[in-house]
């Protein structure tokens, strides 16, 4: 039986982009501690394949389609779930993405961005990461007086890395609203909190760290070679961070916190 601090089997989580990677392993982690867990995306087949995932562990979920970008369809989303489980306590916000073109090459000049690069990037860490999903699941949270939400940031947001700058900014105003909807909420019975991972090997990052051969790149050896623990991280070591901040029990008294969860990389100046 879970320990009462970290036991979420009252709650109904939602995890937007639990199809992918980081999120998937939290719908996990979620649904492990006894929650009930909706894993929303676009991908029904994805989503099919984590929900049965979870089920086959003893997890309760449901996949629900839904565009973060669009208002509408995630609002159709939270009325659905709210339908087939009852309101929405919890809000993991784990969408999100990089575009090729607003990732600058080496010896590239900033100057000469693509607008439109650096917009896609912003819609998808901001936008759809964050802004929307808190409007449409935060009321229904601020409505019934009860809601921790969750917001995935990312270390690059505290310092920028070379290279990834729009990412960086996004990641910067996630963390930025986080706090903004925190101070917002507080008295409300929301909790929002953001986690920022360090750096964990996903189908979107991986030939940025690892050679075709399999071998470490060039700049994965940078980064191991800076992180204290030596390797990348494993997405399910995201699970204890999120159950923890997901429980009313365990963390009632923390808003606004940003949880890095990073092997150690940011404590390294040189």
């Amino acid at each position: 039986m879970a320990s009462p601090l970290f036991d979420l089997s009252n709650d109904v989580a939602v995890v937007i982009g639990g199809t992918g990677g980081l999120g998937g392993a939290m719908a996990h982690a979620l649904a492990a501690a006894g929650a009930r867990v909706a894993v929303v995306g676009r991908n029904a087949e994805r989503g099919g394949q984590r929900v049965q995932a979870i089920e086959a562990e003893g997890g309760q979920a449901h996949f629900q389609a839904a565009d973060a970008l669009s208002f509408d369809s995630l609002a159709a989303a939270r009325d659905a779930i709210q339908a087939h489980w009852g309101t929405p306590t919890i809000l993991v916000n784990a969408a999100g993405g990089n575009h090729p073109q607003a990732t600058l090459p080496p010896g590239a000049d900033f100057c000469e961005l693509p607008l439109d690069a650096w917009q896609t990037v912003f819609n998808l860490n901001l936008v759809g990461g964050v802004l929307l999903p808190c409007q449409v699941f935060g009321k229904v949270m601020v409505q019934a007086g009860r809601g921790s939400i969750i917001n995935i940031a990312s270390m690059s947001g505290m310092t920028p890395l070379s290279r990834v700058v729009a990412y960086s900014a996004a990641k910067a105003a996630v963390i930025n609203l986080t706090k903004f909807l925190a101070r917002e909420w507080a008295t409300q019975g929301v909790r929002v909190n953001a986690i920022s991972p360090g750096f964990f090997p996903a189908e979107q990052n991986r030939a940025l760290l690892y050679n075709e051969d399999g071998s470490l790149s060039e700049r994965g050896s940078q980064i191991i070679g800076h992180t204290p623990m030596g390797r990348f991280g494993n997405p399910e070591e995201l699970g204890g961070a999120v159950v923890w901040l997901a429980s009313a029990a365990a963390s009632s008294f923390v808003t606004g916190q940003n949880i890095v969860v990073d092997g150690g990389f940011s404590a390294v100046t040189i």
